[in-house]
């Protein structure tokens, strides 16, 4: 779990690395084709017999992964890798806490709230429109997770992510064509790009499977949250991005929110499981 986060946010660092030279569009692009390659792989999927009913969240699913990792990738470099992943992060703490009505999650809600417009800070100078593809990244994550439950319930084992990313990848074609040839990639820009593709797709992707075996799906959500934390770490060393103190704080506090979230969440069903 410690490496699939850290490969995540070190792949994004990396990726941020190219953004000068062919653009996020362009990293995007090649990291979409790689993660395409991965799951394709991994997945093996049947197109052919795939129904409507499957095929309608599946390129829901495609959408939404193309639509999440341009907002996000453009938002770090606008704002940084730090506040753009915790702000993204607000996707999966929301369907969290949707379906709750529960007291202390509405508390972690209004402390999430909170924490958004400290990191925010409005001023002449804030760039709402890097914070606004963050958070169109966040309302990506939360949808990402909604329909890749109904995918899963109506494809077996990866095939529905595997055609998704494949789909993505597809729809990436004239985008990163486009983005490639405007801004002719270097070795080193193309490196960079192949370089998060794998860290933040093919890695993660193969640990978390590897992590889903060991321990439980609730301590995996959980551990999950740390995200935000590793990323505002990773951009400090990687990319020498600084956090002011008031921004560390409104991270912890958003990470501490899903964890309790989380927590509680999975809390009647460990109990319900126990008495049993």
């Amino acid at each position: 779990m410690l490496g699939s986060g850290l490969s995540n946010q070190v792949g994004a660092s990396v990726a941020a690395l190219a953004f000068p030279l062919i653009g996020p569009a362009g990293v995007v692009a090649v990291r979409q084709w790689v993660a395409a390659g991965v799951l394709w792989a991994a997945g093996r999927p049947r197109l052919r017999s795939f129904t409507a009913a499957q095929w309608r969240p599946v390129l829901g699913l495609a959408l939404v992964f193309a639509t999440m990792n341009l907002s996000l990738y453009t938002a770090i470099d606008r704002i940084g890798l730090g506040l753009a992943v915790t702000l993204e992060f607000l996707g999966p703490l929301a369907v969290a806490l949707a379906g709750s009505h529960r007291r202390t999650n509405a508390l972690c809600a209004l402390a999430a709230a909170a924490a958004v417009v400290v990191l925010a800070r409005p001023s002449p100078s804030t760039d709402y429109l890097g914070i606004g593809l963050a958070l169109l990244a966040a309302v990506c994550w939360g949808c990402y997770i909604l329909l890749n439950r109904t995918v899963g319930r109506r494809l077996p084992g990866l095939q529905g992510s595997a055609a998704a990313a494949a789909v993505s990848g597809v729809l990436y074609v004239p985008v990163g064509a486009l983005a490639l040839w405007q801004n002719p990639p270097t070795p080193v820009a193309l490196g960079c790009a192949l370089a998060a593709g794998l860290l933040s797709s093919a890695v993660p992707f193969l640990a978390d499977l590897l992590a889903l075996r060991r321990v439980p799906a609730d301590l995996f959500g959980v551990f999950m949250s740390v995200n935000p934390v590793f990323a505002a770490v990773v951009g400090l060393v990687v990319l020498d991005q600084h956090l002011a103190p008031a921004a560390w704080a409104a991270v912890l506090v958003i990470v501490g929110a899903n964890t309790v979230s989380l927590t509680t969440a999975s809390a009647p069903a460990t109990a319900k499981k126990g008495s049993g």
